[in-house]
């Protein structure tokens, strides 16, 4: 079975995504707007179909990325724990398609970021988010240690 060796982008961010990955940009390049927005937007539990595509890329370039290789596999996992299935290869559309939702809740909630600040430092507000992230309590974490503790684990 042949698969698909592209993602979509949505069409609705195409301005937000060239100025992430623009010169005044905090990425580099396109796909590293996309995989940032699919982890934020897992992240902020936005999945977000849509329907309008702009320029699909290539899923070569997130593989070539460090751990971009396993971002679209883990995203999914995530999204269906109960599936093991989803690793399947007739199941990588559906791989595919929880990451390009989850990019495009986390390109609008980035996008309303920009709007709420009422300007366009694009660094300043992903660097907030990221620190945001890194600094807020992981109730999941929480979780975690608590069940190491009890089943007698060292973390």
């Amino acid at each position: 079975m042949a698969f698909e060796d592209r993602f979509r982008r949505p069409a609705a961010h195409e301005e937000l995504i060239s100025a992430l990955a623009g010169k005044e940009g905090p990425f580099s390049a396109m796909v590293d707007v996309l995989m940032f927005a699919a982890v934020l937007g897992r992240h902020k539990n936005k999945r977000e179909p849509f329907d309008k595509a702009g320029e699909p890329i290539r899923l070569a370039l997130v593989e070539g990325r460090q751990y971009g290789d396993v971002l679209i596999d883990m995203i999914a996992v995530a999204e269906e724990p109960d599936d093991p299935k989803i690793l399947g290869d007739e199941r990588q559309p559906d791989r595919v398609n929880i990451f390009e939702e989850y990019a495009n809740g986390g390109l609008n909630f980035i996008q309303g970021e920009v709007n709420a600040s009422g300007g366009h430092d694009y660094v300043s507000i992903v660097s907030t988010l990221v620190m945001e992230s890194l600094t807020a309590p992981d109730e999941r974490q929480n979780d975690v240690s608590e069940l190491m503790q009890a089943a007698e684990l060292d973390w």
